[in-house]
């Protein structure tokens, strides 16, 4: 009687493969070669536990059993003891992957088969539900479609959170022979890999739910505009889009239904302005990235000047399940206008990194501890900042703010596209807001007078307040005045700039100032 196959899931994706997950897979291969040994090593994506990759799993009749990190140097070891099977009293044994806490504890609606499939295998997407939205959506008008979307509450989940059903309706209504699907890749928010994640290890969902946004509002052609660094992304996305062609599920007659649909890779410019959608368009068109001034809306004169939908890879992808499921479904997760759920990303200084998707509803404080299990040297953490490098620096006081658009605004915040950064009680804030206003300064496509000198401007009077040539007392009228300064510079980029880089810059350098001023003292 022939020895079945152990199923041993490597994960691949930028992350795991920088920490020698593609030497951990072929070293097991070649083991299990000179061993005699039937292994079937697949290359799944990551679950997102990144303090525990590359973090292996083995399929067994309980289910998947994790082990991590698994480091190329563990690999013999691991291998040497009890070869192929779980092995509860190995060092690196986690135990059974979905009763890990940090998985267990979340709600996975948009990220339900990341990590679980092998990213490039059709009939593994088809098995857990996959293309099911998009056979909704031919079964469905146009309108029909986009009042799903509407029903969700779904919104924006690249920072602006508008909500994604309206866009649709601006699209639809507006007459043209030609319009777009942009899907924006840019993914340039420090500690967020969301979008990144998504594309390397479940490129379909995203290819799925741009084909139903493109027969929702009838277009017939569209664009993925991926950040320039994700190269990785690149190789996996096309052989996603070529693979769905061949399964009649984009292309010509999809699924027999006459109705045709393109999906095209655009490497970005390398600027982190190019994330905002009419600096984007601007590129895609092959200019230089600068914002343009709205009226018009990209909805109405896009890409070309036709209508356009621009989503992020996120919203996108998580269409299929509010599709597949219904409005309801998706609507009866979250809270007040926040609705459905939303892939956080935890780094900086925190023991547990990794990617959190939960219902909005939470406090913070639930993230950072319960998920994220505190600093990583185990020193008090100071502040956090949420919403990427324009998000507000929010101290231990207001922790206990929900996860919810709303709640945030009321502290002047915002929750952007999910990222939260950590640090501990050795950071200077100071010098945080000095970075916010130099990063504004360097990334500005400089169009607009408030956001490209009043960022210049606003680095020099941080440099004035954190002069140590000169001793000042706390309350110095000249102190004072020139936080005073900085606080006017900040309001003036604040109403004057043109797009979010130079409008959200005064959130982190006045949060920093409002909560941390001691700092500048």
């Amino acid at each position: 009687m022939s020895q079945a196959a152990t199923t041993i899931y490597v994960p691949r994706d930028t992350t795991t493969i920088s920490l020698g997950a593609d030497q951990v897979a072929d070293m097991i291969q070649t083991s299990a070669a000179n061993e005699q040994q039937l292994v079937n090593v697949v290359r799944n994506g990551s679950r997102g536990l990144y303090w525990l990759e590359p973090m292996l799993e083995i399929d067994t009749d309980r289910g998947r059993v994790a082990y991590g990190p698994v480091m190329p140097d563990d690999v013999d070891n691991f291998l040497a003891s009890e070869c192929w099977r779980e092995q509860a009293g190995h060092p690196l044994y986690l135990g059974l992957t979905e009763d890990l806490p940090f998985l267990k504890n979340q709600q996975r609606l948009t990220f339900s088969k990341v990590g679980l499939i092998d990213p490039l295998s059709v009939d593994e997407y088809c098995h857990l539900g996959g293309f099911e939205g998009l056979r909704c959506a031919l079964k469905l008008s146009p309108q029909e479609t986009v009042s799903q979307v509407t029903d969700s509450g779904l919104r924006g989940r690249g920072g602006a959170a508008f909500p994604t059903g309206k866009k649709w309706q601006t699209v639809l209504d507006t007459r043209a022979e030609q319009k777009y699907i942009v899907c924006n890749a840019d993914e340039g928010d420090a500690g967020t890999y969301a979008d990144r994640m998504m594309m390397e290890s479940d490129p379909f969902a995203l290819i799925e739910g741009m084909t139903i946004a493109a027969l929702a509002v009838g277009a017939s052609i569209g664009y993925i505009y991926l950040r320039e660094e994700y190269r990785l992304s690149e190789e996996v996305l096309n052989a996603a889009i070529r693979l769905a062609s061949e399964h009649h599920f984009l292309g010509d007659n999809i699924l027999d239904s006459d109705k045709s649909f393109s999906i095209e890779v655009r490497l970005g410019a390398g600027a982190y302005i190019c994330g905002e959608e009419t600096a984007l368009l601007e590129s895609l068109e092959g200019k230089r990235g600068m914002v343009r001034a709205k009226p018009p809306l990209p909805a109405i004169q896009g890409l070309w000047q036709q209508p356009t939908v621009i989503n992020n890879v996120i919203t996108l992808a998580t269409i299929p399940t509010i599709l597949a499921k219904g409005p309801d479904f998706y609507r009866n997760f979250g809270i007040g206008g926040s609705r459905g759920t939303m892939p956080f990303q935890l780094s900086g200084n925190i023991k547990q990194a990794g990617l959190v998707e939960l219902a909005f509803g939470p406090p913070l404080a639930t993230l950072l501890n319960e998920f994220g299990g505190g600093t990583a040297n185990g020193r008090a953490m100071k502040a956090v900042q949420v919403g990427g490098p324009l998000g507000a620096y929010l101290p231990s006081t207001l922790w206990h703010t929900l996860l919810d658009y709303e709640a945030f605004a009321t502290v002047q915040a915002g929750i952007g596209h999910g990222g939260i950064i950590a640090f501990d009680d050795s950071v200077d804030m100071s010098e945080q807001a000095r970075f916010a206003m130099e990063f504004c300064a360097i990334e500005s496509c400089g169009k607009c007078t408030p956001c490209r000198i009043g960022s210049v401007r606003g680095v020099e009077v941080i440099d004035q307040l954190g002069r140590r040539d000169v001793e000042f007392e706390p309350e110095d009228p000249e102190r004072q005045a020139q936080k005073v300064l900085l606080e006017d510079l900040c309001e003036t980029m604040t109403l004057g700039s043109l797009c979010g880089l130079g409008g959200m810059t005064a959130f982190p350098v006045l949060s920093a100032l409002k909560h941390f001023s001691e700092d500048f003292d």
